[in-house]
């Protein structure tokens, strides 16, 4: 007997009460053991397997020379180990490897120093302003642009002139190089807003690993430095992006900082995660920010319980999919919109169904809203 072929029917919209993270924080604590809360310093050994990738394969480019395919395998793994470092330096920064604010900022600085982001502005933008308002539009500062975006901006409505497949390309190979971007766009917005000393502090904390990069490009040579720091940062960013991308881009923008409406967790593979330090756990990472990673599938165990309807995970592959395949731009809150064709796809929790994407047509009221007089350039 032939086996039926497989359903996946299209997610039916819902409206759900939004709840603040304390809604779900409270809940889960009876839940969890008091172990759960405290730092776990012992995460400071992943600084050894990744320093000594990172010196092994810096000494081999320099001393031994290799032909092109192994210089490139090299310079991936060090990538990979910038990718690591990158989400232990996240950690250490919430709070959840160390008590001490000053090692924070020594640990989590070495950490975040390849991307040049320093641990005064990273608190400020992601502990703040991005775990503050998550998904709040212009407030956020890692929330997606909105439809008045495409209104409004010249390169905006250029890059939605494209088809979408190029689209999708160009958004694929800008995770190569998003993350340093944005922490420069991020140090532009923020710096001016910091008291005098402490702008002074953001400004020290970029230079300084600006100009060892520019130290090591002189020491070494362009040809080595290609391999040593410029094709690492690129599987860097890449690397970090593939996570911070489909963290939250298929939810929709809430009013309500609502950790379970607004975010995603991912699934990988167990050996993933091992190197990840479980970053994929993105849900329960917003409920629980200084929590340890390390205990993050606890809490989604008993989320999964307690909240079946309103819990959102899916397959990493897949979410990076989905994201390629729709647009950027928010419309409504709820919408995934692309005006110059007059089409969106909702978001999670309001009828989108990754394995089967439909798209339908754009609310009247936004696709007739007349173009404003004046465009900026960017």
């Amino acid at each position: 007997m032939r086996t039926p072929p497989e359903r996946h029917p299209r997610e039916e919209p819902v409206t759900l009460e939004l709840f603040p993270r304390r809604h779900y924080a409270a809940a889960l604590r009876p839940h969890l053991p008091a172990e759960c809360f405290r730092p776990f310093p012992l995460r400071l050994f992943w600084f050894l397997p990744h320093l000594a990738v990172v010196a092994v394969c810096a000494a081999l480019l320099l001393l031994a020379d290799p032909p092109l395919p192994v210089r490139l395998l090299l310079s991936v793994l060090i990538g990979l180990s910038f990718v690591s470092l990158g989400f232990l330096g996240h950690e250490i920064l919430h709070g959840s490897v160390v008590p001490s604010p000053r090692w924070q900022d020594l640990l989590g600085g070495l950490c975040l120093f390849p991307f040049s982001i320093g641990p005064e502005l990273w608190r400020h933008w992601h502990n703040r302003m991005h775990h503050g308002h998550t998904q709040v539009p212009t407030t956020d500062p890692d929330a997606m642009g909105t439809v008045d975006d495409y209104r409004t901006r010249l390169a905006v409505r250029w890059f939605y002139r494209l088809p979408p497949a190029v689209r999708g390309v160009l958004q694929a190979l800008g995770l190569c190089v998003w993350f340093s971007y944005h922490g420069l766009a991020v140090l532009v917005r923020y710096a001016p807003t910091f008291p005098r000393r402490r702008r002074l502090l953001v400004l020290a904390q970029f230079a300084l690993p600006v100009l060892v990069w520019a130290g090591v490009l002189l020491l070494v040579g362009p040809r080595h430095f290609t391999y040593l720091y410029l094709i690492p940062l690129l599987v860097a960013n890449f690397g970090v992006m593939s996570y911070i991308a489909s963290n939250h881009q298929l939810n929709p923008l809430t009013p309500v900082n609502d950790p379970l409406a607004n975010s995603l967790t991912v699934r990988v593979p167990r050996w993933v995660d091992v190197l990840h330090l479980n970053f994929s756990h993105h849900v329960e990472h917003h409920i629980f920010p200084s929590m340890s990673p390390r205990y993050a599938p606890r809490v989604r165990e008993v989320a999964r319980r307690l909240w079946p309807d309103r819990y959102r995970e899916l397959p990493h592959w897949r979410a990076l999919l989905t994201i390629w395949r729709t647009p950027r731009l928010y419309a409504g809150g709820t919408l995934l919109a692309d005006p110059h064709r007059g089409r969106a796809y909702p978001t999670l929790g309001h009828g989108l169904d990754p394995r089967r994407l439909i798209p339908q047509p754009l609310p009247p009221e936004i696709a007739a809203s007349p173009p404003p007089t004046a465009l900026q350039s960017f």
